[in-house]
């Protein structure tokens, strides 16, 4: 996972705290790249920030939008 995408996209949706259901701890973990970021997490971030797991994961540089199948 690419930690600077995550602070990123945290910063530029003005959002000052983590999402509901991850702690502030956790969240902190994830964005400095100090923790693994459990693949249901990855998917609830996705849908919360709106960006393809592709893009949080660094494979593709353009934040495409999460898409259901």
């Amino acid at each position: 996972m690419c930690p600077e995408r995550l602070k990123n996209l945290r910063e530029t949706k003005n959002r000052k705290q983590s999402p509901y259901w991850i702690t502030r701890q956790q969240y902190q973990l994830y964005e400095s790249g100090k923790g693994k970021l459990p693949v249901d997490f990855l998917c609830a971030l996705c849908k919360h920030f709106n960006v393809s797991a592709d893009y949080l994961l660094g494979l593709i540089d353009e934040p495409l939008s999460y898409v259901r199948s």
